[in-house]
């Protein structure tokens, strides 16, 4: 939780104890401490003294800063004590895997009650490799161990879900004898796939990797439809190229993560480690860790260059959604790609904007209880969300 948010949280929390809440803001501190009961159902014979004493922890500390804060007005250790402390228990949070964690809103808003199918889970490891002869093996329901050969080449899945290529031929292969195989993963699925020359590749819900069983010739290439993130192996003679529709990017060995979904309005390349051209067909852009290229869908081409937290833009692969002033659309569409559930607004849609994380295996009606926060009605019918809002569409931005 940012410093920012913080003190915003801890006022509410004063202004609560001294009956000077709006009702906006009681209800926004009660759905919050929802969130903590809602996640009572994870708890387990070996977790639940460690999370209790957590929960009763956090609201105890937090009133007991605050009376500190109160009675030492304008210390600095203060604030540098309850930093410390909001450290460690969002270190709990994560550990414990609690459902909901440190989400914050730009906007205040009530809490409207919604009609959520329990049903509805979040997405897991679900793919479909599709062979270069047209035969398809749903990952998700194939049995650990070899589920394929092709010249030479093993396909295995492994014990902890990933795709595996293994030479057990000769290593003389020839362009003849390399097949194109695409690993593909619905709306609610993700699939970690290891190529044949060590590179591993995560991809994200509703995505498709089309790549060569062996890599032969002056270039690795694969084609990627969706997001994915890729650790590459080092080849100093042979780089490693993803083209994703009018981009290409080129790498030698490195970790970035590539977003090209068709309804995005860009395709953005971020990079963690080492170093990447991106290509279009009129603009070429070289960018360092921590950097990512915007390419603009029907644009001119122009390639696009800008700072990025890298913890955000990657904290898909460890779990999270994580959201720094996102619009209500850009949320939305994240969500259904993972719970695998369409989206139509009624009326226009909001602009409003989200911050914060939430732990992509939420129910459904954890992540809806912190949309509520904000005057986001949702319903569900069907798989399909309808999402209407009730409030003042002007934006109020916390200090």
């Amino acid at each position: 939780m940012k410093n920012a948010q913080k003190r915003y949280f801890i006022e509410l929390l004063k202004k609560y104890r001294e009956k000077r809440a709006t009702a906006e803001e009681v209800k926004f501190l009660e759905a919050y401490y929802e969130v903590f009961e809602a996640a009572e159902d994870r708890i387990s014979d070996e977790n639940e003294l460690e999370y209790l004493g957590f929960r009763d922890r956090m609201k105890a500390a937090v009133d007991l800063e605050i009376s500190v804060a109160e009675s030492k007005p304008g210390s600095g250790g203060v604030m540098r004590k309850l930093n410390r402390s909001w450290i460690k228990y969002s270190a709990a949070i994560v550990v414990l895997a609690l459902s909901v964690s440190l989400f914050y809103l730009n906007q205040k808003g009530t809490v409207q009650q919604a009609n959520i199918d329990q049903g509805i889970q979040p997405g897991s490891n679900k793919a479909v490799l599709t062979l270069a002869n047209g035969q398809k093996i749903e990952l998700d329901n194939a049995a650990h161990g070899e589920i394929a050969r092709q010249s030479g080449i093993s396909i295995s899945k492994t014990a902890d879900g990933q795709i595996v290529y293994t030479a057990v031929a000769a290593p003389d292969v020839n362009t003849a004898m390399v097949f194109r195989n695409t690993i593909s993963t619905p709306k609610g699925g993700q699939y970690k796939v290891v190529l044949p020359d060590g590179t591993t590749v995560l991809l994200n819900a509703a995505s498709a990797l089309s790549y060569p069983t062996a890599f032969v010739g002056p270039e690795r290439l694969v084609e990627l439809e969706g997001e994915a993130c890729f650790e590459v192996s080092k080849n100093k003679d042979m780089p490693f190229r993803v083209r994703s529709g009018p981009q290409t990017v080129e790498v030698l060995g490195t970790h970035f993560s590539i977003s090209a979904y068709s309804d995005e309005d860009a395709i953005r390349t971020t990079l963690a480690e080492g170093s990447v051209m991106v290509f279009s067909a009129r603009h070429s852009v070289q960018i360092s860790p921590g950097e990512q290229t915007v390419l603009n869908r029907g644009g001119n081409g122009t390639i696009y260059k800008r700072n990025v937290s890298i913890e955000k833009e990657l904290a898909w692969k460890d779990g999270l959604f994580s959201f720094e002033n996102d619009d209500l659309s850009t949320v939305m569409r994240s969500i259904a790609r993972w719970y695998n559930v369409d989206v139509h607004y009624k009326g226009d849609v909001p602009d409003i904007n989200f911050t914060g994380e939430i732990f992509r295996n939420a129910k459904l009606t954890e992540v809806f209880k912190i949309l509520e926060l904000n005057n986001v009605h949702v319903e569900l019918r069907n798989k399909t969300i309808l999402v209407s809002y009730e409030g003042d569409s002007s934006k109020e931005h916390h200090p």
